[in-house]
């Protein structure tokens, strides 16, 4: 399903409800002012994306505070496919429930279920193929070519995506780093809902010229 950048979908795949996901660990993301989130239901509606609704009615399992960037769903196949709750799906994603490669040897094209468990977090532009689970609680790295489960709680990431450390060792690593690293507050340093200074911009290409950081 390939999904609007301000969480609607194109029109023969439908919108999915924006909001940003509430995890009740640390790990959480703010969720959105309702404002934010009412703004860009509208905007979806005025483009003529489907509802949520109507995927939901094509099979596709929904969680609740699920959030959806520009992404494909196998849309022949929504009912194979399950989203958690709070899980985030960024830009670029792809679940795929099919793999039509046998389809000219056999007669016949793989399929099967796709479950992305309760808050879990899949990077931009991972694909995620047939008969594969992604565990609660954990992340997938940005690229990742998911071809087998993810345990709950795990970051894995590559192609093909492999663990290559928990959830825990994870969120130790990078508290360590913001100890060191510039911090950001999300509003007046990210345009994503509100517009940001030339002064903030200026700032923040100066603390980061020599590293990344971080913002809420």
């Amino acid at each position: 399903m390939g999904l609007h950048p301000e969480c609607g979908a194109r029109a023969e795949l439908g919108e999915l409800p924006a909001g940003l996901v509430a995890i009740e660990d640390e790990l959480a993301p703010p969720r959105l002012p309702a404002r934010t989130t009412i703004r860009r239901s509208l905007l979806s509606r005025l483009r003529g994306y489907p509802t949520a609704a109507s995927l939901v009615k094509r099979g596709l399992t929904l969680g609740r505070d699920v959030y959806i960037g520009e992404v494909y769903l196998d849309y022949g196949f929504l009912w194979l496919i399950a989203i958690g709750d709070g899980a985030v799906l960024t830009h670029g994603v792809r679940i795929l429930a099919h793999d039509a490669s046998t389809k000219h040897w056999t007669g016949y094209t793989r399929i099967g279920r796709v479950e992305i468990g309760r808050r879990a977090y899949i990077g931009a532009g991972t694909i995620v193929l047939p008969d594969v689970r992604v565990g609660d609680d954990s992340i997938v790295g940005a690229g990742s070519v998911v071809t087998r489960d993810v345990p709950p709680r795990t970051v894995a990431a590559g192609n093909p995506a492999r663990p290559i450390a928990t959830v825990e060792e994870f969120v130790a690593r990078h508290r360590q780093r913001m100890a060191d690293r510039p911090r950001y507050p999300r509003a007046g340093f990210a345009a994503y809902d509100s517009e940001v200074s030339p002064a903030n911009m200026a700032r923040m290409r100066r603390e980061l010229r020599d590293g990344p950081g971080y913002i809420q």
